[in-house]
């Protein structure tokens, strides 16, 4: 199916391309890579009358150490976040998941800003973000804000950016030396989205018990999410088998899963609770063996 109609412009700085967005209102939806938009513009889920080109500024690109801290712009392909030397040794979590984004093709000419911006609910990035506890640094009018990673998904392709934001860079804090992570991945395999995804960080103590435990959740329902029941229930435990199982069995507490020609709701509740304890487990492997 082809798009409807519209009219093509390259901005030429972020400012510009604010402005452009403050001028056209509702009707106008940034492109960069394009991985995201124009597969749902074909679809005619979304029927933009400007699409405001932001794929080279190089304001959005580049990625830097900072107080701590990973700062990945916008426009950074998961094939950069995937092979980058800095994130690969220091949020192994993000790579791995980056590596895992759709096929090669789509690595290559997809970005991180887009696919976060975008917030499909198959996307992989969420839940190592959510996992990460980043930050979503966007910028408008009023200047930048910065949006920690639990407010930004609010549902199906909705997220916390105003219309006239343009996600800028993503902040990620460097996890604790000897930190073990794992994205557990159940994949469509025509498309490489994510049926179900689970992201976990371990940080074990000097004794062995989790200090702490973070898992984001992609692909059961609408919207990603944090697990903070099944993380509740495992700070302060040793990661033995069937605490680690029972914790995930709360893995989708509250949530309300998708039901479609992918899945049924069932079945992708049985799969989230089951990657969530595989995710844990290799978590703690590898922090058992850095540690």
């Amino acid at each position: 199916m082809n798009t409807s109609p519209f009219v093509y412009q390259r901005a030429n700085s972020v400012d510009d391309a604010i402005s452009l967005l403050q001028q056209h209102g509702d009707g106008a939806k940034l492109i960069a890579g394009g991985h995201s938009l124009l597969p749902i513009m074909k679809l005619r889920l979304a029927e933009p009358d400007m699409l405001i080109d932001i794929g080279r500024l190089p304001e959005l690109q580049g990625t830097r150490r900072e107080h701590g801290e990973i700062v990945i712009g916008a426009l950074a392909t998961h094939h950069q976040v995937a092979t980058d030397q800095e994130i690969r040794s220091s949020i192994p979590l993000l790579a791995d998941t980056a590596s895992r984004v759709g096929d090669r093709q789509v690595r290559n000419r997809g970005t991180i800003g887009g696919a976060l911006a975008h917030a499909d609910a198959a996307a992989d990035y969420p839940a190592a973000i959510l996992a990460l506890e980043a930050t979503i640094v966007a910028r408008g009018p009023g200047g930048a804000r910065q949006i920690p990673a639990r407010e930004f998904f609010l549902d199906f392709l909705t997220t916390a950016l105003a219309s006239d934001e343009i996600l800028t860079e993503i902040r990620v804090p460097v996890p604790a030396d000897g930190h073990g992570w794992s994205y557990q991945k159940l994949a469509n395999q025509a498309s490489g989205y994510a049926i179900v995804g689970v992201g976990a960080i371990a940080i074990l103590d000097g004794s062995g018990t989790f200090d702490d435990v973070r898992v984001g959740v992609t692909g059961t329902a609408a919207v990603a999410w944090r697990a903070a029941a099944t993380e509740a229930a495992l700070r302060g435990q040793k990661p033995e088998s069937g605490v680690v199982a029972a914790a995930a069995d709360k893995v989708d507490d509250g949530v309300e899963a998708l039901d479609d020609l992918h899945g049924s709701a069932e079945y992708r509740l049985r799969v989230t609770r089951g990657l969530t304890r595989r995710a844990i487990l290799q978590a703690v492997a590898r922090a058992q063996q850095r540690g």
